[in-house]
């Protein structure tokens, strides 16, 4: 089961307000969760924000993943740390990095081209409508 920190919209029409959440990643956005770890009100005026760290924590060493909203107000907070750089492909394997060689284009086969006319023939003759028995 894939676990996933996000957002649950609550509130009204026009005044959101989240519950942060730990639930299923099949699971929707407003469904079924595990565990609540806070809340987001991004209308209060600076917005509130208020988490439990040490659950949220304790779910990131589990291996649950933020969303990425989740995982930006996280790293706000410095709950989360930041993305990690990725190293280059050629530095970790040693390599001279290969220059990217473009693709040729495909070449129009007859059985292609005999297809493409048949495709092009038939949008511009439909057949025409049987005219309906008395």
């Amino acid at each position: 089961m894939a676990v996933v920190i996000r957002m649950m919209r609550a509130g009204a029409r026009k005044r959101p307000f989240y519950r942060v959440v730990v639930a299923d990643s099949r699971r929707q956005r407003d469904g079924r969760f595990v565990e609540i770890l806070g809340y987001y009100d991004p209308m209060a005026k600076p917005y509130a924000f208020k988490i439990d760290e040490e659950k949220v924590k304790g779910w990131l060493a589990q291996g649950a993943t933020p969303s990425t909203q989740a995982a930006s107000l996280l790293r706000k907070h410095n709950l989360l740390v930041s993305r990690p750089s990725r190293p280059a492909k050629a530095a970790a394997s040693g390599d001279e990095a290969k220059p990217k060689t473009r693709r040729k284009p495909r070449t129009v086969t007859a059985r292609r081209a005999r297809n493409k006319a048949a495709r092009v023939k038939k949008k511009a003759n439909p057949k025409k409508p049987q005219p309906k028995k008395k």
